[in-house]
């Protein structure tokens, strides 16, 4: 289990101009990831040192967006202003957190627009729905090099993850202590005070960190 990348919903300004603002903070262009055709969405990545990326997510006018639960939950935060949706960790067997969940893992997927297409699962996110500080299991069903994470400079890396919430809890969720994906990522946890969730992000840049 290992962090994989971190979701930041749109404002009201939409993807591209979303991407562009954070872009132009950390000093690097996010790349098209294309639509999610089973979710109602598209992204835009950024991505990082360690194998992991940042991901900019809107929902579209599609009747998936209505049904699907990732759908929902980025047109809720995007309803609210846009902001940080959640983070996901990759797991090597999407059955562990099935089984303990008690349903079955949605199947994702979207064409780069070099027409590749990735594959994955995902399971969690009526969880982060209802309690924001927890992460979604993602398991990815593509060769390595092809994770969204390659071509990363290794100059941008994340620094600091600023949660609101109760590692206790998160612990709980995951089935294992929440240091085990987040081995490498320094983690602030703030008792929430209102809704809890991803507070803020510190990305290192050649220029420095940055608070995002």
């Amino acid at each position: 289990m290992r962090l994989d990348h971190l979701s930041y919903a749109a404002g009201p300004d939409g993807l591209e101009s979303t991407a562009r603002r954070i872009g132009a903070l950390l000093g690097r262009d996010f790349l098209d990831g294309g639509v999610h055709p089973r979710f109602g969405t598209r992204n835009m990545v950024l991505p990082l040192a360690d194998r992991t990326y940042l991901e900019i997510v809107e929902v579209l006018d599609h009747p998936a967006s209505d049904k699907a639960p990732f759908g929902q939950a980025v047109r809720a935060r995007s309803a609210l202003g846009g902001g940080w949706l959640g983070w996901a960790v990759e797991v090597a067997d999407i059955a562990v957190p099935e089984e303990r969940l008690g349903r079955a893992a949605a199947q994702g997927s979207r064409h780069r627009p070099d027409g590749v297409e990735l594959r994955w699962k995902q399971i969690g996110i009526n969880g982060l729905m209802a309690d924001p500080q927890l992460p979604f299991f993602i398991q990815w069903e593509i060769e390595p090099d092809l994770h969204p994470s390659t071509g990363a400079d290794e100059a941008f890396d994340l620094a600091c993850l600023e949660i609101a919430g109760d590692p206790q809890r998160v612990s709980e969720w995951l089935g294992e202590p929440v240091e085990a994906p987040l081995e490498d990522v320094k983690v602030e946890w703030v008792a929430p005070h209102g809704t809890p969730g991803i507070i803020a992000v510190q990305v290192l840049t050649p220029n420095g960190l940055v608070r995002l």
